[in-house]
């Protein structure tokens, strides 16, 4: 069996080449993305799969994905909104993710960016750097996890994992989810809705799905909701987020603080090498705030993480090129 992986990064080849040879299989490794300019490198292969910063929706893809026999496409990532699904359909693809990679790594992802902003070590910083300024002022007390309440938006594997990991911490855990998880509900002293969270909690973390309910699910009339001490959390998708009226909000001090691993408009530029000139504005005013981390979409990168990511997703492309159904294939 041939396969071809695109967006390869360094990380992933150890792990590819561990499962080629565990397996038998050949798997091509390719830097670039899949684009209408590398979708002829495909041509030969069994299977496909991709990690993808920017859309596939161009409709010649999928047409000639079809024309090469190809009957899948995986990504290697648990988010899917990269594929345009009805194109897919038409062209007989199936569609697979990694739902579970690693819940932990990003919920300790999550984690880090909360108690980073908790405990105003931006802040700190920021003094120590530009002010030489070391004195232990009053507006710079913080506050401890226990006596937090923090509200989890979307319980699934990863809101599961920050739901166990702020629960053993001794925080009050509330979560917003469309279903009562039997598995995690130990770990969450209540199920509210998401007004009553955006007005109780401390720390909001976000793990839900990018889909046209969950764009733009935190804007103005969000923030305006919230504590004015309150802290964001997005280990989310970017679009789930109004940038601009985060920005607002933390200028106007709405909200405290904000740890975000995703942005809206990062397929410019997160997981490239980019000119200065090409970094966009709203990067680099949430940067230039003591009270915001940003890292680059970067929370599952972790050893486990990776290679689950890589070999999962080639587990998946083998058993569907053999006629198998996998979990991870997405229902249309």
């Amino acid at each position: 069996m041939k396969l071809i992986m695109f967006g390869v990064d360094d990380k992933e080849v150890p792990y590819a080449k561990e499962w080629a040879t565990k397996t038998g299989n050949e798997v091509k490794l390719v830097r670039e993305q899949l684009t209408t300019s590398t979708i002829d490198l495909v041509e030969g292969f069994d299977g496909v799969s991709v990690l993808q910063t920017s859309k596939i929706d161009d409709p010649a893809i999928y047409t000639k994905l079809k024309q090469f026999g190809i009957k899948q496409l995986s990504t290697r990532t648990a988010g899917f909104d990269m594929f345009d699904l009805e194109l897919a359909k038409k062209n007989g693809l199936k569609i697979t993710n990694v739902s579970i990679y690693s819940p932990r790594a990003i919920a300790e992802m999550g984690l880090t960016h909360a108690m980073y902003l908790l405990r105003r070590i931006g802040e700190f910083k920021e003094r120590m750097v530009n002010d030489a300024d070391f004195r232990w002022s009053k507006d710079l007390v913080s506050n401890e996890i226990y006596n937090q309440t923090v509200a989890i938006v979307g319980l699934g594997h990863i809101g599961g994992a920050t739901a166990q990991i702020y629960k053993a911490l001794g925080a009050r855990v509330i979560a917003v989810t469309r279903e009562t998880s039997v598995v995690y509900a130990p770990y969450v002293d209540a199920f509210v809705d998401l007004e009553t969270a955006l007005k109780e909690a401390d720390i909001i973390t976000l793990h839900v799905p990018l889909t046209s309910s969950t764009e733009n699910m935190f804007a103005a009339p969000q923030f305006k909701q919230m504590k004015n001490n309150a802290i964001l959390i997005n280990m989310a998708r970017g679009q789930v987020v109004n940038t601009n009226d985060l920005i607002a909000a933390l200028k106007n001090h709405e909200i405290a603080g904000a740890g975000l691993d995703t942005l809206g408009d990062e397929t410019t530029y997160f997981s490239k090498k980019v000119s200065p000139a090409d970094v966009p504005a709203d990067f680099k005013e949430l940067v230039a705030m003591p009270n915001v981390v940003v890292t680059p979409h970067v929370a599952f990168m972790t050893t486990t993480a990776v290679r689950n990511m890589v070999q999962v997703s080639l587990n998946d492309i083998a058993a569907i090129v053999k006629g198998k159904n996998v979990k991870n294939e997405i229902r249309f």
